[in-house]
């Protein structure tokens, strides 16, 4: 996955509260078999009229948010069913850092193993960056995960907290199996001395 590190981008205010799985990337978009291709489809009841034409009274559809990859939302985002599709739709649309109150477990875990960072601030932090987002065209803010804080270029700055595991994988880039992986040579010893099938030694690969 992608390491983070310090990432600057324009901020789009999603401040919503309970902003469901469902919302993020819809049930009817999951049949798809690889990880990439839902940013399309990233909160589409919401980006979409239903003759299918952008909604311009969306934020994401609103041409000062246009590349934005800061995602500010509101309380408990994410919440619903447990569906990695989520983070994917969001990494994929560009967004790789999510500022908001509070998150749900599972959509915060998953979002930590998929490169895409979220970050836990104050009701009124959080409050303060949507005032920002909305009233300055190009609102950038920069979230620096070696420092731990959110910051913009007039003033604002905010720490977070983060599990330090969970932050030295996100900076080194490594997922579960880029985890598994670094214990490759364990992984392989293990393996030859293991016997095969009914006592018969398991062949050379």
């Amino acid at each position: 996955m992608l390491p983070f590190h310090v990432h600057t981008g324009v901020a789009a205010p999603l401040d919503h509260p309970n902003v469901d799985t469902d919302q993020i990337i819809p049930k009817q978009f999951l049949k798809r078999v690889e990880r990439t291709g839902f940013g399309q489809f990233l909160f589409y009841d919401w980006r979409f009229a239903a003759d299918g034409s952008p909604d311009p009274a969306f934020v994401l559809n609103e041409p000062r948010y246009a590349g934005a990859s800061v995602l500010l939302a509101g309380r408990n985002f994410g919440c619903g069913s447990s569906r990695e599709h989520a983070p994917w739709a969001l990494l994929d649309y560009g967004f790789r850092a999510i500022v908001a109150p509070s998150f749900a477990d599972i959509f915060q875990n998953n979002c930590t193993k998929n490169g895409v960072l979220p970050v836990t601030l104050k009701d009124e932090e959080v409050a303060e960056l949507v005032r920002r987002a909305r009233e300055v065209v190009g609102y950038k803010l920069t979230v620096d995960l070696e420092r731990r804080e959110v910051r913009d270029g007039q003033g604002f700055t905010a720490a977070f907290e983060i599990d330090e595991f969970r932050r030295q994988c996100l900076l080194e880039g490594l997922d579960d199996v880029g985890l598994t992986l670094r214990h490759e040579s364990l992984i392989g010893q293990f393996e030859g001395r293991r016997p095969g099938w009914m006592g018969v030694a398991a062949p050379a690969v």
